[in-house]
């Protein structure tokens, strides 16, 4: 069995060889991404990679239940086993051997873009001097996906508000139906997306990919 240690680090990315040298190991400084754990979304950071295995940098304890699997900035997935866990490092293993040049270079069917987490909440936002109701579909550090019934306008900015939710101003990036993407005009860092994250899911506001949650129109006066 081949896997990254955890005692192990070093400065940019050179070739490591571990055990019977047969998969050697990169480590790779600031690279996020999603690690979904059961039905379960966490926000962390890939250290040190190797075909055959990673270890993660996380942002809080996680119950290890569930399937294993995580997932890039390109979206590509990659199912994992769990090996060890050392405070805010753990240790996992490939099901499959993966091809580390095409991770570390982006090498993909899909663009690398900003991490999407799946949390479906209600939500009120102020534009005009007008409260609205609405709820949130999808979170990332620069955005959010909004659906709502009440029309908005592309470029239009509005103030979100939610009780354990930071108010956040933001402007209509794009819209489709009922669903509109907001950009932020204050991006999360990753430890502060990574712990909200972790709190919502843990009060229960998560949807599985591709879940519609229910948009609601003007608060009523």
């Amino acid at each position: 069995m081949n896997f990254p240690l955890p005692e192990t680090e070093g400065e940019g990315m050179q070739p490591v060889d571990i055990e019977d040298r047969a998969a050697p190991r990169f480590t790779l400084l600031i690279r996020p991404a999603k690690l979904h754990v059961g039905e379960s979304q966490f926000v962390c950071i890939i250290r040190d990679i190797s075909a055959t295995g990673v270890s993660l940098r996380l942002f809080h304890d996680i119950e290890w239940k569930g399937p294993i699997t995580l997932e890039l900035q390109t979206g590509d997935r990659h199912s994992l086993e769990f090996v060890w866990n050392r405070a805010t490092e753990v240790g996992l293993q490939f099901m499959d051997q993966v091809e580390v040049d095409n991770i570390i270079g982006h090498c993909s069917l899909y663009p690398k873009r900003d991490l999407r987490f799946d949390i479906a909440m209600p939500i009120t936002f102020q534009s005009g001097g007008v409260a609205y109701t609405a709820s949130i579909a999808n979170l990332s550090r620069q955005g959010a996906l909004l659906e709502c019934d009440s029309k908005l306008a592309v470029s239009q900015p509005i103030m979100l508000e939610a009780r354990g939710f930071p108010t956040i101003e933001a402007r209509v990036r794009w819209r489709r139906g009922n669903q509109f993407g907001l950009v932020f005009d204050t991006t999360f860092s990753l430890a502060e997306l990574a712990v909200l994250i972790e709190r919502l899911q843990a009060e229960g506001f998560r949807t599985s990919p591709g879940q519609v949650s229910t948009p609601a129109g003007p608060t009523p006066s």
